[in-house]
């Protein structure tokens, strides 16, 4: 009996922090919590947006997860912004309602969303990636990028690559 209440006891624990314990709700900074890299000068810059809410954790760099509107549409975004190879997004705790990495992916494949470069090794290794619907819904993440795929692993980073901080590798 002892043993069965232990595990159930350490697997309630366990679900718990996975889901819950260790995110945080991000505060509105108003300016800035979303931006998007520029074609012209490479440099992230703040987007029009409202209902901003997102959560983030420091157990890893890969659970920031946002979400916003915008009136900018998708056609003068990419345009203006560096578009993002390959998204990917992650999928984020069930209690974060305004997030569905698989509503947004299939829009992502659809066609009905495009994903931007937010801001490039926001953390080393790590792209913090922006996507925005044809109706205007926002939604950020961050993803692991080529370098940081290969720092990760133990090798050497690939060609191009800013040099790791000491103690990643």
């Amino acid at each position: 009996m002892i043993l069965v209440a232990s595990g159930i006891i350490a697997g309630a624990a366990m679900y718990y922090l996975q889901v819950y314990g260790f995110y945080e709700e991000v505060p509105v900074m108003g300016e800035g919590d979303v931006v998007v890299t520029t074609v012209v000068g490479e440099v992230p810059e703040p987007i029009i947006y409202k209902e901003f809410q997102a959560i983030d954790a420091n157990s890893s760099p890969v659970r920031y997860r946002a979400c916003f509107e915008t009136v900018m549409s998708t056609v003068m975004m990419s345009e203006t912004y560096v578009l993002y190879d390959d998204p990917v997004p992650l999928v984020a705790p069930g209690w974060f309602n305004c997030f569905d990495a698989a509503e947004i992916g299939a829009a992502l494949e659809e066609g009905t969303a495009l994903a931007f470069m937010g801001t490039e090794n926001v953390v080393y290794g790590i792209d913090r990636v922006v996507a925005v619907t044809d109706d205007g819904r926002g939604f950020v993440w961050h993803q692991i990028n080529h370098c940081g795929a290969e720092d990760f692993d133990g090798k050497s980073p690939p060609e191009g690559c800013p040099l790791p901080p000491e103690g990643t590798n």
